[in-house]
């Protein structure tokens, strides 16, 4: 079976470690007494090794993939990240003559390049200057680079982000038990809080492995990327909604962990699966929604269950019901965005259903 009709895991495994690069420094520098510490103290502590317990394992889907504060009692919403952005020029703590980082082709690239020749390691040691939701700044340090091995393009990033709370340099990628040690993607732009793509000079999103940013490029999505001439930054963006069934454009996931899902467009970087695997059996599957970079386009059902006057009551007037003319029978939708057309989705996607409530034992006679 072709790689692009296998179903898409919402929780994909991503490629394992390879080649990570060493620690910029080899050994943490000794914390004083004192209450305030130099930039110089706090950058010499970067990309050390931090204890487990300090992992957080907050439940429901992400798109940032990062986590929601640095304060594990603070009660969050899942629209809120401790790192939305972070700022390209001006970098806080660099090598000796890198002025600058640039973006391009899904990599960070050191500004003025090297001499000897650009390497995906000239950026290693860089410290940024990144904003969090709450618009805070928080600082972040690159501490490697690893080449995708599949993808030698495509740089997977280790980072540490400064935790103003705690004192000390701290991976703000959540970690999941499939990638208990997750990095990060450099993707051009910011996400806000609704889930909309900004584009934004200067300003990259350190996207972590757990999250529908990374997971819809590692899918086939790059933004930065185009297929038969056509840029795929609008399917990487409609695949982030579909990834967490953001059905209102409004940044809020309808779906649980571990849900399965089979992605496909008319492109053909994905194709509709059509054969049973141990992971996918198209048969228990059935459409769920066809999306737009902005949210669902058409709805049949809701990936978790909910009903959907529920659903509707969160995006009033959004949707209507659908009048039933799509020629797609077996796509049929339930409701249909106001003034959007038929065809206008970019993606579509199978799913099952939610499970049946057990019928009540019967009664003895």
């Amino acid at each position: 079976m072709s790689p692009s009709v296998l179903p898409v895991w919402f929780l994909l495994l991503l490629p394992a470690t390879v080649g990570a690069a060493p620690p910029v420094s080899s050994k943490p520098a000794p914390i004083r007494a004192a209450s305030v510490e130099s930039d110089v103290e706090r950058y010499a502590r970067r990309c050390q090794s931090q204890t487990a317990h300090r992992i957080a394992r907050p439940q429901g889907t992400m798109l940032w993939g990062t986590k929601r504060s640095w304060d594990p009692d603070k009660p969050t919403d899942e629209r809120t990240s401790v790192l939305v952005s972070v700022a390209l020029a001006s970098p806080r703590q660099a090598e000796a003559g890198v002025k600058a980082l640039r973006f391009d082709g899904g990599r960070l690239w050191a500004v003025p390049p090297p001499e000897a020749g650009a390497t995906a390691s000239d950026v290693v040691g860089t410290v940024l200057q990144g904003t969090a939701s709450d618009g805070k700044p928080v600082e972040v340090a690159i501490c490697g680079a690893e080449p995708a091995p599949e993808e030698p393009g495509r740089v997977f990033y280790r980072i540490e982000a400064w935790n103003a709370v705690a004192r000390e340099w701290e991976n703000p990628c959540v970690a999941l038990d499939r990638v208990p040690a997750p990095r990060a993607l450099a993707v051009g732009g910011v996400w806000d809080s609704s889930g909309a793509h900004v584009d934004a000079a200067d300003q990259i999103t350190f996207a972590c492995e757990n999250g529908a940013i990374t997971k819809c490029i590692v899918w086939g999505y790059a933004p930065w990327a185009s297929r038969n001439g056509q840029s795929l930054a609008g399917l990487h963006q409609a695949c982030t909604r579909l990834a967490r069934a953001d059905y209102c454009g409004n940044g809020r996931s309808h779906t649980h962990q571990d849900t399965t899902i089979d992605i496909y467009d008319r492109l053909g970087v994905l194709e509709q699966a059509t054969e049973a695997t141990r992971e996918w059996d198209p048969s228990k599957a059935s459409f769920e929604a066809a999306w737009a970079p902005d949210g669902a386009t058409c709805l049949a059902r809701t990936r978790d269950g909910r009903a959907l006057e529920t659903l509707l009551q969160e995006c009033p007037d959004r949707f209507r019901a659908d009048p039933g003319d799509a020629p797609e029978a077996v796509e049929r939708c339930t409701v249909r965005r106001v003034g959007v057309k038929s065809g206008a989705e970019l993606l579509r996607n199978l799913s099952y259903g939610p499970p049946k409530p057990a019928a009540p034992p019967a009664r003895e006679p």
